[in-house]
């Protein structure tokens, strides 16, 4: 089968390379096409890409284009991991929120609506351009924000998913402390991308007993530390939130700690530069260490169990993707774009059913999806009030003030990648 990967000149790419070169019995790959618009960047991932497949015996053809259509065209699958605007946008997200005393992070709050108002459209065009090329492929979304490019994808027409790596990363870590196989370990994972709490974490599959209080009585200090928050929450709780819920539970302390230290745009930046020095070495034939720091930590094998689900027939995976709601969450609509297990074949993913949540979470689920819904009405169809009222209703904002100036802010800084402004 032929997959493409839109984004492939990214530091991630090795990391994502690896992983399919592991796997090829689960997913065979004939050829695999990496496009990106910097050439330069592009030669050096594509390089190093080739010698980690020559390494690993993958039969698989590697091919680097930055002609698009060229590239999608008869791809079974087409891999979304773009950042419009590079790492400079990114730095941009992270620093100006800061000066109205909220958090400067890429995917949520004001920092992750301007990624949103950057990236819906350009992913909507190359989903477009992929339609033609290639009708019958499935979209798989790396690109942030998951939930909300997933839903443009979708309200548009196009067969896709959205991907994080969050639940992997987590599963991963809950087997490591049950000295258990990853493969056997079930989360109950539940929420909006980046917005999740796992409820229970089960042995055997969605039926298996419910090892998550055992884990907390254990391993909760040592959970609580990866999460940075205190292991009393943790307690109270009986869940375990995902790191990104620190930026609610504990915004203020994250926005005193942001103000003291560099960006962490900035400290990427540094990396993939390094990185990149790295990939030109021919004699490097292998993801170095330094990429687990860059973050994507277990993506391949997510990207993997996801095109391979979707893609070879003869059966289904279980799976945390981002998908239509379609009831599973009674208190959202339809539409709406949910993070949650979910069975997964070639037809799509079609969540597991989600016990009651208790209005702890459901209630900040919902306003995030309200959010998420003005901060896509924005994205699609422009415009600064549609921008305030997205910044008005995310509950790290929801003052008028801060809205208004993180507006102002906002478009000034982006300017050149709104079409309307």
């Amino acid at each position: 089968m032929k997959l493409a990967v839109v984004g492939g000149g990214s530091t991630y790419t090795p990391e994502l390379i690896d992983g399919f070169a592991r796997l090829r019995d689960t997913l065979p790959v004939a050829e695999l096409v990496l496009i990106d618009p910097a050439a330069d960047r592009l030669e050096l991932v594509g390089g190093l890409a080739r010698r980690i497949f020559a390494k690993q015996g993958c039969d698989g053809r590697i091919v680097t284009t930055s002609d698009l259509d060229a590239g999608v065209a008869d791809a079974d699958a087409v891999l979304l991991q773009l950042r419009v605007g590079g790492q400079a946008a990114r730095e941009q997200d992270e620093t100006w929120p800061l000066e109205c005393g909220c958090v400067g992070q890429e995917t949520t709050g004001a920092g992750g609506l301007a990624k949103a108002l950057r990236t819906v459209p350009v992913v909507l065009d190359i989903a477009e351009r992929v339609r033609r090329a290639s009708p019958n492929a499935w979209i798989i979304d790396f690109t942030n924000p998951v939930g909300i490019v997933t839903r443009a994808l979708l309200q548009a027409g196009h067969r896709a998913v959205g991907l994080c790596n969050v639940a992997i990363g987590l599963q991963r870590t809950f087997a490591g402390l049950l000295e258990a196989d990853p493969s056997d370990v079930h989360l109950d994972h539940v929420g909006l991308n980046h917005l999740t709490w796992e409820t229970g974490v089960r042995l055997g599959g969605p039926d298996g007993a419910d090892l998550l209080p055992k884990l907390l009585a254990d391993h909760g200090d040592a959970i609580a530390d990866r999460l940075r928050l205190p292991r009393a929450l943790l307690d109270r709780l009986g869940a375990v939130p995902s790191y990104y819920l620190r930026y609610f539970y504990a915004h203020d302390q994250v926005v005193a700690e942001l103000r003291t230290k560099p960006s962490r745009a900035a400290e990427v930046a540094r990396m993939e530069k390094q990185l990149l020095t790295m990939y030109g070495d021919p004699a490097l034939d292998a993801k170095p260490e330094l990429l687990a720091q860059r973050g994507g930590a277990f993506y391949s094998e997510a990207a993997v169990d996801l095109a391979a689900a979707l893609l070879v027939g003869g059966g289904s995976a279980v799976q945390a993707v981002n998908t239509y709601n379609n009831g599973t969450l009674p208190f959202l609509p339809d539409d709406a774009v949910i993070e949650v297990q979910a069975r997964v074949d070639g037809t799509g993913a079609v969540p597991l059913n989600v016990p009651e949540l208790d209005p702890l979470y459901s209630g900040l689920i919902a306003q995030v999806t309200a959010y998420e819904d003005l901060a896509l009405e924005a994205a699609l169809r422009g415009g600064r009030d549609r921008v305030f009222k997205a910044l008005l209703s995310h509950p790290l904002i929801g003052q008028y003030a801060y809205a208004e100036a993180l507006t102002d802010k906002l478009v000034a800084h982006n300017r050149e990648h709104l079409a309307w402004a």
